[in-house]
């Protein structure tokens, strides 16, 4: 059931998408990837030119069939690191460390994280990278491993600096158009739309879907246990908080060990203590984390500066409980002004987003606004966005 909020509609047809604004334990192993600490904070005059560094981050999730039952097996994995590499260089990312276990790779980027699964890859970065440039490359790469691409998923928040932000990310339209351009024309079954919220920030998320007709009976095949994905963004970071993610002057310290110290020190790793964790801390401040805990995933990222702080989080769960509980742990160790929690959930009739806003109230955020869609390839996506009472 579709929260009961009031909506607001408009829809309009982008050929051919039509865009709708809706206002409604295995053995581990662990690799370290040579790093390079100028690649997140990239370079200082970049971030100064347009008034601080952009944290909302891009995603895009990318999921793969083939006729070989064995392609399955390790699949994308066996893709060539170096031809990877090759792609995040394209987008303007690097990585700085890594970690896997016997189901999926981890990489901690330069901004932001990636994850390989045998037939799944997850991208999300942020800054001005460019990430829908690593659709089509990535695809061929699948292609030498018996892998075509079926289905694609785009999603993000409103920028804090859109103006920023370089072709083809411009705008919602003109990233549409790009994807439009450079996805199979197998992924014929595609939805864009936009979820709006009340609030004064007018935050906005933007979704993307576009796959084959066998990839969304293979994806009610996916999700039948009820596994749903929790995108969760937050700004206006508590001030004495965000400084845990501020390295020391020449603390001596790598980017690996002063990141598992700012893991502690913040309480993050209670977050899941089952996880194996990658963390790293970037030069002068900010963070990024992910956790492997079976075949799932979990990545914090942190830009702690004043006047554009922001951190996010997000996970993949099957009982609601543990991702409550999570939540609040999260939050507690941002204390944001403003939030937004999106998730997303194919299996029908299961309301994952109901206990949010009673689970926040303690904390001081109230419900500001709640809007929903259905999409053929990811199922219901449900937007809510929070305040503090103070504001």
């Amino acid at each position: 059931m579709i929260p009961p909020l009031s909506l607001y509609v408009y829809i309009y047809t982008y050929s051919p998408v039509q865009i709708y604004h809706t206002s409604i334990s295995h053995t581990t192993h662990t690799t370290l990837l040579p790093s390079s600490n100028h690649h997140r904070r990239k370079n200082l005059f970049d971030r100064m030119a347009v008034s601080g560094f952009e944290g909302f981050e891009k995603r895009v999730e990318l999921r793969f069939s083939g006729d070989d039952p064995t392609a399955g097996e390790k699949g994308l994995r066996r893709i060539d690191f170096s031809k990877i590499e090759k792609v995040l260089h394209a987008v303007q990312c690097t990585v700085v460390s890594a970690v896997g276990n016997t189901r999926f790779d981890a990489y901690v980027l330069s901004e932001s994280s990636l994850f390989v699964y045998p037939t799944k890859i997850i991208i999300k970065t942020c800054g001005t990278t460019q990430l829908l440039k690593s659709i089509r490359p990535l695809a061929d790469h699948a292609a030498t491993v018996g892998l075509t691409l079926c289905g694609c998923r785009y999603t993000r928040g409103s920028f804090i600096f859109p103006h920023a932000q370089p072709h083809p990310h411009t705008s919602f339209n003109e990233e549409i158009l790009f994807l439009e351009q450079n996805l199979p024309k197998n992924l014929s079954i595609k939805k864009a739309a936009v979820l709006k919220s009340k609030s004064k920030s007018s935050h906005k998320w933007h979704v993307f879907t576009a796959c084959d007709s066998a990839a969304v009976d293979a994806r009610a095949g996916d999700y039948a246990s009820g596994l749903f994905t929790v995108e969760i963004c937050m700004t206006e970071l508590d001030r004495v908080l965000a400084r845990n993610f501020f390295r020391r002057f020449k603390d001596g310290k790598t980017g690996d060990s002063a990141g598992s110290e700012m893991t502690d020190v913040t309480g993050l790793r209670s977050v899941n203590r089952h996880a194996l964790v990658c963390d790293y801390a970037f030069d002068p401040c900010g963070y990024s984390m992910n956790g492997v805990d079976g075949p799932r995933y979990s990545t914090v990222h942190v830009t702690p500066e004043d006047g554009f702080s922001y951190a996010s989080f997000e996970s993949v769960y099957v009982d609601r409980d543990e991702f409550i509980e999570a939540l609040q742990k999260v939050v507690k160790v941002f204390r944001p002004a403003a939030l937004s929690v999106s998730t997303t959930c194919a299996a029908a009739g299961r309301e994952v987003w109901r206990g949010v806003a009673k689970a926040l109230e303690p904390l001081g955020l109230r419900v500001r606004s709640r809007a929903a869609d259905e999409f053929p390839d990811a199922g219901t996506v449900v937007f809510q966005t929070f305040a503090a009472r103070r504001k």
